[in-house]
Formats: C-alpha cells, structure tokens, sequence
C-alpha cells in the first residue's frame, strides 16, 4: 500500500485526488458481507473503508501522520458524491456517509478529475525591457563611435583584458530608472526565482501572475519591525486590541495572570475560542484564494525541506501585507501555545498540536472552488508552516541581495569605452560599417598583434624602469599574451640579451691572508764562522 510522491508542479491537488482514487479501488480489500438476511458480494463496510483510507493517508508523504479520521470520513463523504463508491443498492450523490456498518460497494467505473485547460503559456515570466533596446523607430546603421587613442601605460592597465569575439557594432542607449521599474524588476525576480524552485516552465498554471503586486512584495521586505512582523501603514487593518490581547495571553501563558485579567475554570478555552472565531470568520483565507494552487505545489517539496522553505518564504512574499502580519501573529502564537507546558488541555478529545492544525487549516490555506483534498492539503500545510515559521515567515536574503545588485546596476549601467575615464586624444567620429567573415576573423587575429607588440617595446626600452620592475612587467604580459612575447622572444639566448650580466667583481684580497700563520721562534744557526 504505497503512494506514490506527487512532485510540485501544476494541477497538484488533481492529480492527488487521481492517485487517491485509484489507489482506493485497486486495493481496498473487497469481501462478502451480510445485510438483512441478504448476502453481498465484493463489498466493504463504511468502518472498513475508514480504517483502510486513514493508514492510506498517514502512511503517504503527500498528506502524512496529521491526517485524522474524521478528515478520513470527509474525504469519503466526497467519494460517494462524486460516485466514487456507492451503497449497496447503488445510491450516491445525495447519499450521506457515515462511519458505521453501512455497506458499499465500488461502481463498475469510477470518474477521474479531467486537467482543466488553459491557454498556452509563454516560457518568460514577465518580459522586462532591455536597457539596450533602442527606442522605437531607431536604426542601428550609421552610428558614430569614437575611436580611442591609447597609450602604453592605458594597454598595460588593461593587459588582464582579453581581446575576444567583438559582437556588432551598435549604440547602447541609457534610460532613468523609474519607480515603476524598480517595482517590475522585484516582481519579475521574484516570480523568476519561485519558477525556478518549483523546476516549472511556466508559472501560469499555478499562478496568475498579473495579480501579483510588486507593491506588496517590497512592503514585505522592508516594513517591518526588529522581531521580523511587517509593520501596516494603514492601521484600521490591524487585528482587533481583544485579538492581539487574547493571542498575547496564550502565548506568554501563565504570565497572563500577571495582567490582571479575571481566571476561573476554562478560561483559556474561552480565551482560544476568541482567537478562533475572529480567524474562522475572515473573508478569505490568509493564504488567498488566487495563491492556492502556488502553495499546495510547493508542497510537493517537502521532502526537500530547505527548498520548501525556500519556496515558502517566496510565496508568503506575494502576500497583502496585511495577511502576511495576521499569518506571522497567530503561528507565533499557535507554536509557543504547543510549546507550553503550563497550558491546560484545550480540548478533551485532541492534542493541542492536533487541535491547532485542525481549527487554524481552513482559515490559513482553502480553495475557493472547494477542492476535493484541500482539508488535507491545508492540515499538510499548517503543520509544516507551525514546525518552520521562524524561517518561512523571514524576509529572503539571497533574493533581496539579487534584486538590490540588479538594481544597483541598471542605475549605473553607462557607455564607456576603454580608457574613457582617462585623459585621452579624441580623433575625429568614424562610422560603423559591415565586413565580411574573412575581414573579421583577420582582424580578430592580427588586428590585436601590433598595438600588443609595440606595447611591449615600449616596456622593453622604458628607461625609467629598473631592472626588476621590468622584468615584472615582462613575465605578466608573458603569461597574459604567450605568442605575442613568443614572436618577440623565440629563444631563451635572445631573452637573455635584454638582460646582461654583469661581471662579477672579484673578492678583495686581506692584508692577513698574505701572512703566514704564526709559527714559533726557532733559534737560528749563526753566519759567523
């Protein structure tokens, strides 16, 4: 009994709900069964096909342990709307299920969900205009350059530069970075950069990406306070006073006490209770319905938990401000609520990590279509969002660096040729004009030669150089261009005439070398006879 992992990607909770049922049908043990004193052939009682679905769910890795059996029973319910089963006498649709003795039965074929169809995709998120794009009506011909003069010390400054392929000749026009650009370029990195985790072509099919505001994702990133929440302009949407001082008393729980507020017997479930009804009663879920399907692809890589995060901390950034503070407060204050362990039990019958999954899924993440898995794909999603929201709920930093540098260089993107920044000798404006392949690949080849050749003898007759710094000089142009110092320089004999040595002097003789070493006084023999 295994499932198979269902990867992001479009369609996601379709393509679960397909594998769900096929799974089901295949392998849902079918035995015979008594009703009324009437016998039933490959059949299965509601309590058994609880039994068998919920170890299903818990044991797959798209939904995992979280999954309760009352969300079991929901599902069925949907199996027997869409006929997925039927009872016993062929009844569904109206048909109500519940987890009792009531017999069932697989119909002879069970419909899957069709893909819905949409237009074509473009493979580009956003087409964002290039800086050098000519404006319209422009032509490339004729253009006037401006030849530069150089000399020796402006070749030597650039000797690391290597001359390549030069592409055509053209005019690269400068344009003022607006806010509106700015605004396009952190939507379209943003979206690149989800596109990109996910492994999709296209965003399209799990996005709508002309919803998406640049304006939130920037609000996101740099609005808001030292613990990380995002700080709203416009405070009529913060949270009610009595939410966030319900939310406070749970999460600083027993400090409650301390702000003087009334305790008896239940206070905290009455307390929770009012967190939950304000959240249950919201308009929409904080996640948004346009985001849904972005969300539940993400999904899809929790087994690859840094990219889920990744991938999460992204699409919390599309989020309206306001969603994304509301989102921030309460998994704050649901994790350190599990965390507690001075909090009373909530509810008598669920853990609190159960009952908080349970009563926050459907506010947090909900299709508006009512999809059929979206309960379970919600409790998936919550329990991960509870286990990782210090690092989900952050701003990106990688993305945020990518964005500022790519900013930082279209505002300073200009035209400079070699050595502008330099006083140099203007001649007069040539003109731009095509060549031929074999007049290209000459002057990729020689044209570079003699301006790199007559460097080199200026570094080699440069009298005002010493001997080592010239030798420094020459082994950097040696290493940066082989066969031009090559051509200069065939033999080691003709390297070495640049260089001359110097006849060695010969050692000073000591005054004390010339002496004999001392020797004792020996009487001599006298010459007189």
């Amino acid at each position: 009994m295994e499932h198979s992992i269902v990867g992001p990607g479009p369609y996601r909770a379709t393509r679960l709900w397909n594998e769900t049922v096929e799974l089901f049908r295949a392998r849902m043990p079918l035995r015979k069964h008594r009703c009324r004193f009437k016998s039933y052939e490959h059949c299965f009682t509601a309590a058994e096909a609880v039994d068998w679905l919920h170890e299903l769910l818990r044991c797959s890795q798209n939904f995992g342990p979280e999954v309760t059996r009352k969300q079991t029973v929901q599902l069925l319910k949907k199996f027997l709307k869409n006929h997925v089963i039927e009872d016993i006498k062929g009844k569904w649709g109206q048909e109500d299920f519940e987890d009792n003795r009531h017999l069932y039965r697989f119909p002879p074929s069970s419909p899957l969900k069709p893909y819905p169809k949409k237009p074509p995709y473009q493979k580009d998120v956003i087409k964002f205009p290039e800086w050098n794009d000519p404006p319209p009506g422009t032509s490339q011909e004729n253009i006037p350059v401006r030849p530069v003069v150089m000399n020796s010390e402006m070749w030597y400054k650039r000797h690391s530069i290597a001359i390549g392929e030069v592409p055509a000749c053209r005019l690269v026009y400068r344009r003022q970075l607006t806010e509106a650009n700015v605004e396009e370029i952190w939507k379209s990195m943003t979206l690149s950069y989800l596109q990109k985790i996910l492994g999709l072509d296209s965003l399209e099919e799990v996005l709508d990406i002309k919803i998406v505001n640049s304006k939130f994702i920037i609000h996101n990133v740099y609005s808001v306070s030292k613990q990380g929440v995002v700080i709203l302009d416009d405070k009529s949407k913060e949270l009610p006073h009595w939410v966030l001082s319900a939310m406070k008393c749970l999460a600083n729980w027993p400090n409650c006490s301390d702000l003087k507020q009334p305790m008896y017997l239940g206070f905290e479930k009455d307390v929770f209770k009012t967190i939950a009804d304000y959240y249950r009663h919201l308009k929409e879920p904080l996640l948004t319905f346009h985001l849904f399907d972005a969300f539940v692809s993400v999904l899809g890589l929790l087994q690859k938990e840094k990219m889920a995060i990744e991938a999460f901390q992204i699409c919390c950034l599309l989020l309206p401000p306001e969603n994304r503070r509301k989102l921030q407060l309460l998994m704050r204050t649901m994790a350190r609520i599990c965390l507690s362990k001075e909090m009373p039990p909530l509810c008598d019958g669920f853990g609190t990590r159960t009952l908080m999954v349970q009563t926050f899924s459907r506010c947090i993440l909900c299709s508006k279509d009512e999809v059929d898995l979206d309960e379970l794909l919600a409790a998936r999603l919550v329990t991960f969002l509870m286990d990782n929201y210090q690092e989900i709920l952050k701003v990106p930093l990688a993305l945020q660096t990518s964005i500022e540098e790519r900013v930082a260089h279209l505002r300073r993107v200009q035209i400079k040729y070699p050595g502008a920044d330099m006083d140099i000798t203007l001649s007069a404006p040539s003109f731009c004009r095509q060549i031929s392949p074999e007049e290209f690949e000459y002057q990729r080849a020689y044209g570079s030669q003699e301006p790199l050749a007559a460097l080199l003898e200026e570094v080699i007759t440069d009298v005002k150089l010493s001997n080592k710094e010239k030798k420094k000089k020459l082994k950097q142009f040696q290493k940066s261009y082989p066969e031009v110092y090559q051509e200069r320089f065939p033999t080691p004999e003709s390297e070495a005439l640049l260089f001359p040595e110097k006849p060695k002097p010969k050692p000073q003789l000591l005054m004390w070398a010339l002496k004999k070493p001392f020797q004792p006084f020996q009487r001599t023999r006298s010459f007189r006879m």
